[in-house]
């Protein structure tokens, strides 16, 4: 399963950045989107959004106001569900990806992963 973080970060205090050592503990695929490139375990963290389709899940850990220009690229994306971590819900982003057909969970990855829900 390929998972892709939103808001990944070189930062070892960052929830983000434990988020994607825990999901390459647990198997998974990662692409990594931040602020800032970088190398992190052998996986980019790239400024770019990726074109590859084929996307599971999207874990966000941006805040609202920094979410506003992904929204029609998550909708086209299609994955099968996007994570609000804490701090990163968004009521009105998760109405269009809900009526894109898009399930919504507001949940942390850490949490999910560490306790078989993932």
């Amino acid at each position: 399963m390929t998972v892709l973080i939103l808001g990944a970060s070189l930062n070892p205090n960052r929830y983000s950045n434990m988020a994607l050592n825990d999901l390459l503990d647990y198997g998974f695929d990662v692409i990594a989107v931040g602020n800032r490139s970088g190398m992190l375990r052998g996986v980019e963290i790239s400024t770019e959004l990726p074109t590859k389709s084929g996307i599971d899940t999207v874990t966000l850990y941006l805040g609202p106001s920094n979410q506003l220009v992904y929204y029609s690229y998550l909708i086209a994306l299609k994955p099968r569900r996007v994570i609000f971590n804490p701090g990163a819900e968004n009521d009105e982003l998760a109405k269009e990806l809900i009526a894109a057909g898009i399930e919504v969970l507001e949940a942390c990855t850490l949490v999910m992963l560490r306790t078989n829900q993932f």
